[in-house]
C-alpha cells in the first residue's frame, strides 16, 4: 500500500493565493481611524457569494481537535459561493487544499499551518477539507453562503490502494 505524507508548510498569503485570501491584520495594509484610536485594515479578502441571489451567512464553527496522523479521506467544495474562516481563539491550525479546476488526486494536495491570527478565504470551487483544529477546540467566524442552488461538493480521494496522512509535528 502506497503512503502519502503531506507536511504543512507555513500559511504565506503568496503560496496560498491559487486557493483564495489570506486574511491578518498586518503592515503595510491598515491605517488610522477613529481619531488614532485604531487601525483599520481594509478590504482583507474576496467574498464572492452573489451567484443565483446567495447573501452573505455570518456563522460560528466550533471545531474539535483531530488525532494526528490523520487520515485524509475526502475534500469539499463549495461551488456557489466563497468561504471565510477567522480563528475566534487565536489557536493554530491545518489548512489542507487543492484547486478549484480539477477534480483532486493525492499529489495535488496542498497543507498549510495557520497562525492563530491567520484567517483564510477559500475562493468559490476550491477543494478543502473540513476543519482541522489541532491541540484544542477552537471557534472559528465563517461567512458562507446562504441562498438557493446546491453549494456543496463533496468527493472522496483515498483509495484501498494510497493512505494519505498529515501530521503535525512540532506545532504549539
Amino acid at each position: 500500500m502506497k503512503h502519502l505524507k503531506l507536511q504543512p508548510s507555513p500559511l504565506d498569503p503568496d503560496a496560498f493565493k491559487p486557493f483564495g485570501d489570506v486574511i491578518e491584520a498586518k503592515a503595510p495594509k491598515g491605517y488610522s481611524i477613529n481619531q488614532g484610536t485604531a487601525t483599520r485594515f481594509d478590504d482583507l479578502a474576496k467574498i464572492d457569494v452573489s451567484t443565483l441571489g446567495g447573501r452573505p451567512l455570518v456563522n460560528i464553527f466550533r471545531g474539535q481537535p483531530r488525532k494526528y496522523p490523520l487520515e485524509i479521506k475526502g475534500l469539499e467544495r463549495h461551488p456557489l459561493g466563497s468561504q471565510t474562516f477567522i480563528p475566534l481563539d487565536k489557536n493554530p491550525y491545518l489548512v489542507v487544499v487543492a484547486q478549484a479546476e480539477t477534480t483532486p488526486k493525492p499529489d495535488d494536495l496542498c497543507a498549510f499551518l495557520a497562525a492563530g491570527n491567520q484567517g483564510v478565504n477559500y475562493r468559490k470551487g476550491v477543494w478543502h477539507h473540513p476543519l482541522l483544529t489541532i491541540n484544542k477546540p477552537t471557534d472559528f467566524l465563517v461567512i458562507d453562503r446562504a441562498g438557493a442552488g446546491n453549494n456543496l461538493d463533496e468527493i472522496k480521494i483515498s483509495t484501498n490502494s494510497l493512505i494519505i496522512t498529515i501530521e503535525h509535528t512540532d506545532i504549539t
